[in-house]
C-alpha cells in the first residue's frame, strides 16, 4: 500500500476562526502537518503567496523551505502563468514523492472573463494551473495529477456554466491508461456534478461527505482514482495549519 496526502496549504497561513485573514505565516507548521500523515506522495496547492502585480519570486520561498526540510522526497513545483491581475491569495502547485518523479509537466487552465470587483477595482480572473508527474510505486508506474481550479462560486457563477476547466482535466483523465490519481482543490461548491462528471471517465473520489474547508461547509478538495487502484482507507483530518483540511488516502493496486 501507499499513502497520498492532498492539502491546500494556503501558503503556510493557518486557521483562526475569530480572525481568519490575519493568521501569521508558518511554513514549519505546514511541514509538520505533512510529516504527521507520513505520506508517500503529497499533492499541494497554494504553495506560495501571490504578490501584487503578478511578480513571482525565484526560487519560490515556501517550496524551497519545504524541499530543504523534506529531504527524503523528490519534488516538482510550478507557478501559474505570471499575470499582473494576480490577487494576493495562494498560487503554485507542488508534488512531493518518496520515489523519483518522471515526465513532469504543467499546463495552463484558462479562466473565463467574468468581471468582478476586488479592492474597489473591477478585474477578471487569472488562469489556473494543472501539473502532473509519473512515479514508480512498489514496482508499478502511477500517474499523478494536481489541480487548482477557479472558485466560480466566489464570483456569483458556476463551473457548470463555464465547464471548460473541468473538461480540460477530464480530457487528461481519459487519456491515462495506467493507475492514476488526481488530487486538488476543485473549488466546486456543489460537488455532485463534479463527482458525476469524472465518474463517466472511470474515476471515483475517496470521499464527498465531509467538508474540507473551514470557511464554509463545502467539499472543495478531492482525491480521485481510477480502476487501476483500490482505496483501502481514507480520512479528512482536522487541522489548523490552513483554511483547508488535509485528506489522506491509502491505496493498493486494483489488478
Amino acid at each position: 500500500m501507499f499513502r497520498v496526502l492532498q492539502f491546500n496549504m494556503q501558503f503556510g497561513m493557518g486557521w483562526n476562526a475569530t480572525d481568519p485573514d490575519n493568521v501569521p505565516l508558518d511554513i514549519d507548521a505546514t511541514i509538520a502537518e505533512i510529516r504527521k500523515h507520513n505520506p508517500d506522495v503529497v499533492l499541494l496547492q497554494e504553495v506560495e503567496h501571490a504578490r501584487s502585480g503578478g511578480d513571482q519570486i525565484e526560487p519560490p520561498p515556501n517550496y524551497a523551505r519545504m524541499k530543504e526540510a523534506l529531504t527524503e522526497y523528490d519534488s516538482y513545483f510550478s507557478y501559474p502563468k505570471a499575470d499582473p491581475r494576480e490577487l494576493p491569495f495562494g498560487i503554485g502547485l507542488a508534488i512531493f514523492s518518496r520515489t523519483k518523479l518522471q515526465d513532469t509537466f504543467r499546463i495552463d487552465v484558462p479562466s473565463p472573463a467574468i468581471e468582478f470587483e476586488f479592492g474597489g477595482k473591477k478585474t477578471t480572473p487569472t488562469d489556473r494551473l494543472m501539473i502532473g508527474a509519473k512515479t514508480v510505486v512498489n514496482g508499478r508506474e502511477v500517474q499523478f495529477y494536481n489541480v487548482h481550479l477557479l472558485a466560480f462560486f466566489m464570483l456569483g457563477s458556476s463551473s457548470t456554466m463555464f465547464p471548460w476547466q473541468r473538461d480540460l482535466v477530464a480530457d487528461r483523465l481519459a487519456s491515462s491508461d495506467i493507475p492514476t490519481i488526481l488530487g486538488g482543490d476543485f473549488n466546486v461548491s456543489q460537488h455532485a456534478s463534479l463527482v458525476e462528471q469524472f465518474a463517466e471517465f472511470g474515476y471515483a473520489t475517496v470521499q464527498y461527505k465531509v467538508p474540507t474547508w473551514h470557511r464554509r461547509p463545502f467539499v472543495l478538495d478531492h482525491i480521485f482514482y481510477n480502476s487501476g487502484l483500490r482505496c483501502m482507507s481514507h480520512a479528512v483530518e482536522y487541522s489548523l495549519a490552513s483554511d483547508h483540511l488535509p485528506i489522506h488516502a491509502d491505496f493498493d493496486f486494483g489488478f
